[in-house]
């Protein structure tokens, strides 16, 4: 169901431009899984994995997929999980751009 978001490229964001409002970030989230909405500000979703050598390969996908597309997460990495949030810090919440970086993260997670 992602897919039109990650058919998508992050477009730069230097603020003047407002965040989501909820009737705008509802019909994203329809299109991810597992990602919360924190505060009405941030999105959120912790990876789980078998071992940390695995969890720390998803930071390293996650750092190029991040550096490709030019919008940076806060990544947490702990044994077997990775915790990641989003937010486009320029204008204080959330915009398409952070659906489309969770929509990349979730293809770049290896099935379990």
């Amino acid at each position: 169901m992602a897919d039109t978001l990650t058919s998508k490229h992050c477009v730069p964001c230097e603020g003047g431009i407002p965040a989501l409002t909820d009737d705008e970030i509802q019909p994203l989230m329809a299109q991810l899984d597992g990602w919360t909405v924190v505060g009405g500000k941030r999105l959120a979703k912790t990876y789980r994995f078998p071992d940390f050598v695995q969890a720390l390969a998803f930071v390293n996908r996650a750092g190029e997929i991040a550096e490709a597309e030019g919008h940076h997460p806060d990544l947490y990495l702990s044994w077997g999980k990775v915790g990641v949030e989003l937010i486009t810090h320029a204008i204080g919440g959330l915009s398409e751009n952070d659906f489309i970086l969770a929509a990349k993260l979730d293809e770049a997670r290896p099935a379990a």
